[in-house]
């Protein structure tokens, strides 16, 4: 047997089966980017109904600075999609041509090795399908090339020429990016934590890195640790190069300033109490404390709240800019609720008594003036949950949670979107919003998710699923858009999926649990209550990645910002850090 024609006959073969390959994955490749083309041509998201109803309210409102800062936010969120795309296209196009070039090194490798075999005596009809099989391969393989880099210049092109031209065109002037008032653009808000659990209120740093390891016994992860002169079980909000934290006691009430780097005590602002007429200071339990509910911050001023009703603005120097009496809240455990802000504005949930007019309302304050936008009556009892702000269904919505309802309001004016009568006991637990979904926990009894797009009464048409497994009573539920995951206060953890409500597993940690989870990433944080953290994979299986020790208990929800971990134990300000971590 001639072993050179053998081998020859191998090549010829692997070679045509590796051009068959090649050129399979080449056409692949090139109808996702032309797909992709066409769905993004399509779907123009400057002709979404949401963009539209904006661009009418700005021509009749022309200096309305609310609408613009929406119409920027949702300029920042089509930018993120258009570098998304790009990236596909371009890298699809590399991939393209990649595979062009190893169908074309295939087919050569093939003709060179059928040079090497036997040929048979001339059939001219066979020469003639060689030919044109040689003509197609290589019309096959300009076509994929060509439709790889059309594809690449078609998506970038296309894109940015809508992106680019959009939003200048829709704000008259105004630069897409630029911020209503003074106010920091939306990416600055993303990139920092300004309120409770984060930019959004749902506990889930986007981009962002955490340490996975330390111990403060050692010194080991822990970048610095600082006394906090006041007590409060309110958690930290960070801007830039700072950190807040609030403290009070019956007698005493302040806002403190540190240094992200250092730690080092920037400022302490003393909040005297009001003189409004009926202003004191109410006695309650240890277990809440007078500086319960967690700041927020527009980035300008910082914003604070207290168990007598004040609410206070104090300016990134450490002054008081203004401080409004709310009444002194008849609240059995005392106001818990946190603050939120969005744009210009200030958001205050004041739950309190027995449901029925004029006991709880709904507040939007001017953050620069401490002006009353707009006040509405709330038809619930107590409670200690805090809103969020939402975009859904073409609206800006405030997400409440007082017993019985889940209310809606709209962020314009407080116009009352629609509600579910879903709730009772003691709502602590704050909503969050993921997957297209609101989902709100009625405590120690179910995790509930709404659609956030009805009006009026929706409880019996947009309530999509409930689960009632090992249901939190403080703590509230964090998603990453595919899972949703519960903490109880006896250390349960339970996931489940965010499109039906199914557990995926449980697991019991075996220690009280008082502060809401975090996702960074493709971790779940847990802080306990006795100083562990514990670090859970996010994910469909149960693991743990590791149990950090901080030495003193902590019952404030962690920050995280630029690669650092910031949590308040019962007396220090600590700041958790791996080397990678950034100011």
């Amino acid at each position: 047997m001639n072993m050179g024609l053998v081998t020859a006959s191998a090549i010829h073969r692997g070679a045509l089966a590796t051009a068959a390959v090649a050129g399979a994955f080449v056409l692949s490749i090139a109808s996702v980017l032309l797909y992709q083309h066409a769905t993004a041509t399509t779907n123009d998201p400057w002709k979404s109904p949401q963009l539209l109803e904006l661009k009418e309210r700005l021509q009749s409102a022309p200096k309305d600075e609310a609408v613009k800062a929406r119409i920027r936010v949702l300029d920042l969120r089509f930018r993120q999609e258009y570098r998304r795309r790009l990236q596909l296209a371009a890298s699809g196009g590399w991939l393209v041509l990649a595979g062009s070039a190893v169908l074309v090194l295939a087919l050569q490798a093939a003709a060179e090795a059928k040079k090497r075999l036997p040929q048979p005596r001339p059939d001219h009809e066979a020469a003639v399908r060689a030919l044109r099989l040689a003509v197609w391969a290589r019309c096959s393989v300009a076509v994929a090339g060509g439709i790889g880099l059309a594809s690449m210049l078609v998506v970038a092109f296309g894109v940015r020429s809508s992106l680019d031209g959009q939003a200048g065109a829709l704000l008259a002037g105004a630069a897409a990016t630029t911020p209503a008032a003074g106010l920091p653009p939306p990416a600055e808000f993303a990139r920092n934590w300004p309120r409770f659990r984060g930019p959004d209120g749902g506990g889930v740093a986007v981009g962002a890195e955490a340490p996975l390891q330390w111990d403060a016994s050692t010194g080991a992860g822990v970048s610095w640790k600082t006394a906090v002169p006041t007590p409060g079980f309110n958690s930290p909000i960070v801007w830039g190069d700072r950190v807040f934290v609030s403290g009070a006691t019956k007698e005493n009430r302040e806002v403190f300033c540190f240094d992200a780097n250092s730690g080092k005590l920037v400022w302490q602002c003393r909040i005297e109490l009001s003189k409004a007429p009926g202003a004191k200071t109410p006695d309650l339990p240890d277990t809440t404390g007078y500086a319960a509910p967690t700041m927020a911050t527009d980035g300008r001023r910082v914003y604070a709240i207290f168990a007598h009703g004040d609410l206070t603005a104090v300016t990134f120097d450490g002054k008081v800019a203004w401080t409004k009496h709310l009444g002194v809240p008849k609240n059995p455990y005392g106001h818990a609720t946190s603050l939120a802000v969005w744009q210009d504005r200030v958001i205050v949930q004041y739950d309190q008594g027995e449901s029925g007019p004029a006991n709880s309302k709904l507040l939007a304050f001017d953050g620069a003036t401490g002006r009353i936008v707009w006040e509405k009556a709330r038809p619930v009892s107590s409670s200690w949950a805090t809103p969020i702000v939402i975009e859904a269904a073409g609206k800006t919505q405030i997400v409440t949670l007082g017993v019985p309802f889940v209310i809606a309001y709209a962020f314009a004016d407080g116009a009352e979107l629609w509600r579910a009568e879903i709730l009772d006991g003691e709502v602590t637990p704050s909503p969050i919003y993921a997957g297209g979904l609101v989902m709100v926990v009625n405590p120690s009894n179910i995790l509930a998710a709404i659609k956030p797009d009805g009006a009026g009464d929706v409880t019996a048409t947009h309530l999509v699923w409930k689960a009632d497994d090992n249901m939190p009573d403080v703590t509230s539920p964090v998603s990453d858009g595919e899972l949703v995951y519960t903490v109880n206060s006896g250390g349960m953890v339970t996931c489940f999926e965010i499109k039906a409500g199914k557990k995926v597993w449980e697991h019991d940690l075996e220690t009280e649990v008082q502060a809401s989870p975090v996702i960074v990433g493709r971790r779940l944080y847990v802080a306990c209550a006795n100083g562990d953290t514990v670090v859970l994979e996010n994910g469909r299986a149960y693991r743990e990645l590791a149990r950090n020790k901080l030495g003193e208990k902590v019952f404030a929800s962690p920050a995280v910002v630029g690669g650092r971990l910031y949590l308040r134990g019962l007396t220090n300000l600590f700041c958790l850090a791996g080397a990678e971590a950034k100011p």
